[in-house]
């Protein structure tokens, strides 16, 4: 995931790049009827992390800000999406792509997000990339400030994903 500073003193403000290293999830996928395919995530909100080459100060106020002010982890431990409204096309023998239009719920409030992903089924592995964006503001988050006010983070994050399943026997 990636946040966005903006306003006065923005160039002197991070871009913070945060990963998501605990989730978990399940796809049905039915490769010959892609749209009877589902899919549910639930990410630890708490294990979000920044991973940018920082100096350990700004990582951990990046954290603290992240966690307390911004999702709230202690009060919203979850972030989920559940999608069973799946369109697509087979491109080449185990490639897709595919449109997810799912609901997002963060921060107790939940709203229809869509996703655009290419995929790859490669015998009992699964494989999706994509990105799509998430405006703050549609889950009722406020946006954070720095320095005053001259530094804050943009509505809009940018989420990117690389995600590998296996299938259960």
């Amino acid at each position: 995931m990636r946040a966005f500073a903006t306003g006065m003193l923005s160039a002197f403000a991070h871009n913070p790049t945060i990963a998501i290293p605990d989730f978990q999830g399940e796809v049905s996928l039915n490769p010959d009827a892609v749209e009877q395919s589902s899919l549910r995530m639930v990410i630890h909100a708490a294990s979000l992390t920044v991973t940018d080459d920082i100096s350990e100060k700004d990582r951990r106020e990046i954290n603290r800000k992240m966690h307390e002010e911004v999702l709230e982890t202690d009060s919203f431990p979850d972030i989920e999406y559940a999608c069973s409204r799946v369109s697509g096309s087979k491109i080449t023998d185990g490639q897709y792509s595919v449109a997810l239009n799912g609901d997002l719920t963060l921060h107790a409030v939940t709203r229809i997000q869509s996703v655009s992903a290419r995929a790859r089924l490669n015998g009992d592995m699964l494989r999706a990339t994509g990105d799509f964006p998430v405006r703050l503001s549609d889950y009722e988050i406020r946006p954070i400030t720095a320095a005053g006010g001259t530094i804050k983070l943009k509505d809009e994050l940018k989420l990117s994903f690389d995600i590998s399943a296996r299938k259960q026997q």
